[in-house]
């Protein structure tokens, strides 16, 4: 018979590091607003999370990587945003980015979320920031828990 293994979300006893960006911090707080509540709401303890802020996305996963293997957290959030300008340059610190925190993710074996948006204007940011379109902030913070859950269910 096949086992089927998933992650619950319940992030009790869980410790979280979270990078934001300070760079379109309208947006940003929003996002670690939401990551916060969320893991309040899912039984963690906010003394147990730790929020550092950078400059801009790009360096999100410098950051990250520092929280990562401190061994002081269960996961670490990542939140930005980048907004689509006249120029492509958007499109470069979004494949740096999603690259870093992936590979964060492989070498360090705890979770590494990504909880950057990716838009082309601040209205789409504004909907993905608890707007219409949800909280892209929840989302990655959700992930995380569950996949904290996940990870000690395969050891």
């Amino acid at each position: 018979m096949t086992r089927t293994i998933f992650g619950e979300l319940n992030a009790a006893g869980s410790t979280f590091g979270i990078v934001v960006s300070r760079f379109n911090d309208l947006i940003t707080r929003r996002l670690v607003d939401g990551a916060v509540d969320t893991i309040v709401r899912h039984g963690g303890d906010d003394s147990k999370i730790d929020v550092a802020w950078v400059p801009g996305s790009f360096e999100i996963p410098l950051a990250a990587g520092a929280m990562a293997r401190s061994g002081r957290y269960s996961a670490v959030i990542c939140l930005g945003a980048v907004i689509q300008g006249s120029t492509s340059h958007h499109e470069y610190i979004n494949s740096q980015v999603a690259s870093g925190i992936m590979g964060l993710t492989r070498e360090t074996g705890i979770p590494v979320t990504f909880g950057v948006i990716t838009c082309e204007s601040m209205e789409q940011a504004l909907d993905r920031a608890g707007g219409k379109v949800g909280n892209k902030g929840v989302e990655a913070t959700l992930a995380a828990i569950e996949m904290i859950n996940l990870l000690k269910k395969l050891k």
